[in-house]
């Protein structure tokens, strides 16, 4: 169709004031464009349809140069049209891009988010897949998935805040708080749980697991998995430093993806010994954070609180009351006022009854491999360990926020311009300081800290890889997996108060999906060395 709307596109640029011959121009090219089209015969289709009229709207769409998209929003061909690349990190983009279909495809995922913000700026945010596979529904950077254990980080920041404002005694025994929790014995000594202890998983508090022979015996299996892979890295490491100059980071690089794979795709949705236990899949929906303790609260520690490391979302449910008591708030209403606060706007509980828009569904893979939709469950017996939803912008936000408070105190405050951060810097450092005795099932280069796994900053070899610092956490939940990663930029004490920048600085990656048991921290860590090789380009070039 000849619309004729040349002048009238060029007498529409933005902000441009348009004269009386250019308003009749407009106006024959509407009349133009809004006539009825007689098509030729052989393009009418069915029955010999007549005249169409293209209406109003859509010629004054035209002139305006917009193309509805086909297929009611949905991409030509079933792909996704890719967003313009931002500039200055438009390779960075492109090879993350690819990085993220890759485990889109491998895994099945029907719906993934990634978000990467530079020095503070979110500079890629981008949906891939469906959000509702049965409606067609693509996902977008506003779309809002479960977060999982990420719940965990949000949860640190409240307990951090309280303590920061003397509320909360983190080395204080639990019951000062929650005296419905009972005291609790060990092999016949009364023993005591903190709040230090909950947030870095010393509590002795089962997770989702009853029996403590098979938490023992998956324990031991792991440990000696782990202790023949140490082997096996020093055997090559020990070859390599015979032969010289052999890049060790790529043989790394091809380990965490092919362990990462194995782990991924063996069964996809499904294939998380942890997503076998029954408490997963509870429907109860509970009033109060005190009312959910009754799930744990009289069974008996697996340990000596302090003397291990156990992995419990439970013990997040107890600190939920902890949070409860000291704030003097409901759990639920001092989180979302902190929510607000840091400007998270569309991060909110997973309750099912609310209307919650751009949420998307959730899915897994049945024993006969095909998607299904994931089972019906309630996690208000969980809000602080597993119970938010969010989007990628959310994340990104609430990574700037804690990176913004740990480097403030770096930079010089001329004329008090930079502002305080929502945490004090040493709080930060606290949180970002490995425990002993912890472990990290997603990294086994990190160790646990509080409610963060932490990578510190390491080379053991000259021309060898180098181990930068990080914090991440990730995130497992029934029909959805997430990661959230922080990578701070090194910066010098000695010239930190001469930078002409102010904080953040560092990369900052989040990706969540709507398909449960997929791995994403190594993704993540490959996004953010991808943004953060581009970043150093330009600053030295």
């Amino acid at each position: 169709m000849r619309s004729g709307l040349g002048p009238a596109r060029r007498c529409l640029r933005p902000g441009a004031a348009m004269s009386a011959p250019a308003m009749a121009g407009l106006a024959r090219a509407l009349r133009r464009a809004a006539a009825p089209e007689r098509l030729p015969p052989a393009r009418r289709g069915g029955g010999g349809a007549g005249p169409r009229p293209w209406g109003w709207g859509l010629a004054l769409g035209l002139a305006l140069g917009v193309r509805a998209a086909p297929g009611g929003g949905e991409p030509e061909n079933g792909r996704e049209e890719k967003p313009p690349s931002p500039r200055g990190f438009g390779a960075a983009v492109e090879r993350s891009r690819d990085l993220v279909r890759r485990i889109k495809d491998e895994a099945g995922i029907p719906g993934i988010l990634v978000g990467v913000s530079v020095d503070g700026k979110e500079v890629w945010s981008e949906g891939l897949g469906y959000a509702d596979v049965e409606n067609r529904v693509l996902c977008k950077p506003e779309t809002v998935m479960r977060i999982a254990s990420i719940s965990k980080c949000l949860t640190m920041m409240a307990v951090a805040k309280l303590w920061e404002e003397g509320k909360l005694d983190l080395d204080a025994p639990v019951q000062k708080y929650v005296p419905e929790f009972p005291e609790k014995v060990y092999e016949g000594e009364k023993v005591t749980i903190t709040t230090r202890q909950l947030v870095s998983h010393l509590s002795g508090i089962r997770h989702y697991e009853k029996d403590i022979t098979k938490v023992k015996e998956e324990k031991e299996k792991a440990n000696r998995a782990l202790k023949l892979t140490k082997s096996h890295q020093d055997k090559e490491q020990k070859a390599k430093e015979g032969k010289g100059t052999e890049n060790t980071d790529c043989v790394k690089h091809k380990k965490e993806h092919d362990s990462e794979t194995k782990g991924r795709n063996s069964k996809p949705g499904r294939n998380n010994k942890e997503f076998e236990q029954e408490e997963y899949y509870l429907k109860e929906k509970f009033e109060s954070v005190i009312e959910s303790l009754k799930i744990f609260k009289n069974d008996p520690l697996f340990f000596k609180p302090g003397s291990q490391f156990l992995y419990s979302t439970y013990g997040f449910t107890l600190l939920s009351a902890v949070v409860e008591r000291a704030s003097g708030q409901k759990f639920t209403d001092y989180m979302l006022k902190m929510f607000r606060d840091l400007d998270m706007l569309s991060t909110v509980l997973d309750d099912n009854e609310a209307m919650i828009y751009n949420r998307a569904r959730c899915y897994i893979y049945n024993k006969k491999g095909r998607l299904v939709n994931a089972p019906y469950v309630d996690n208000s017996y969980k809000w602080a360990g597993g119970g938010f939803l969010s989007s990628v912008g959310d994340l990104l936000k609430f990574g700037n926020a804690l990176l913004y408070s740990y480097q403030a105190g770096q930079f010089q405050n001329k004329n008090n311009q930079l502002l305080p951060g929502y945490l004090k810097p040493s709080t930060v450092a606290m949180m970002w300081t490995p425990v002993p005795k912890t472990e990290v099932s997603w990294d086994r280069d990190g160790k646990y800290a509080m409610a963060w796994a932490v990578v510190e900053k390491n080379q053991q070899c000259g021309c060898c890889r180098q181990q930068r610092h990080y914090a991440s956490h990730t995130g497992g939940a029934v029909g959805a997996s997430s990661v959230l990663l922080i990578l701070p930029e090194e910066l010098h004490p000695e010239a930190g108060g001469a930078w002409p920048v102010a904080p953040p600085r560092g990369v900052v990656v989040t990706i969540i999906c709507n398909m449960q048991s997929v791995s994403l921290n190594s993704t993540a860590l490959k996004i953010a060395r991808e943004f953060d090789r581009e970043k150093q380009a330009q600053s030295e070039g």
